[in-house]
């Protein structure tokens, strides 16, 4: 083995950059916050096709960024929950809220959504960060995992 192809190998850099001062940020209260956070980042694609969204917050639930996590057709999106949780770490987040929208307008949670709110929350545990909420929201309303109670 070539031992100075081993040494090339470069160290990985992981970065940070938070502008907003402290008094700036935004604080979440209540789903409606979060949600119209959400509505208002794909407001113009909200009916024609599906689009997964992260809220990244601090322990006094302010924010610290959004991320758009995915974007697929009109009935779906693919969503690797790897990046949820590299965003959430990176920017030093506690909790975080997660949303997608139903471009069909219900607002019922498929199965497909149910279980990959349970497999975020699983991971979340395990990384001791907090999945405070799954919103699905339409043009018109908003469902709540956590005022529903089954987060």
């Amino acid at each position: 083995m070539n031992l100075s192809k081993l040494f090339s190998i470069k160290e990985i850099d992981i970065s940070y950059s938070y502008g907003t001062a402290k008094a700036d940020r935004k604080k979440i209260t209540s789903s409606l916050d979060a949600k119209d956070i959400f509505h208002s980042l794909i407001e113009k694609s909200i009916e024609y096709k599906e689009s997964f969204l992260l809220l990244v917050l601090n322990n006094s639930n302010e924010i610290l960024g959004i991320k758009k996590i995915s974007e697929g057709g009109i009935t779906s999106t693919i969503v690797d929950i790897r990046l949820i949780f590299q965003t959430v770490l990176k920017a030093h987040g506690v909790g975080f809220i997660i949303c997608h929208n139903h471009p069909s307008g219900k607002l019922e949670p498929s199965n497909a959504d149910k279980h990959l709110t349970e497999k975020i929350k699983e991971g979340a545990q395990t990384l001791d960060l907090k999945l405070l909420d799954h919103l699905i929201i339409t043009k018109e309303s908003a469902f709540s995992f956590a005022d529903e109670g089954i987060l």
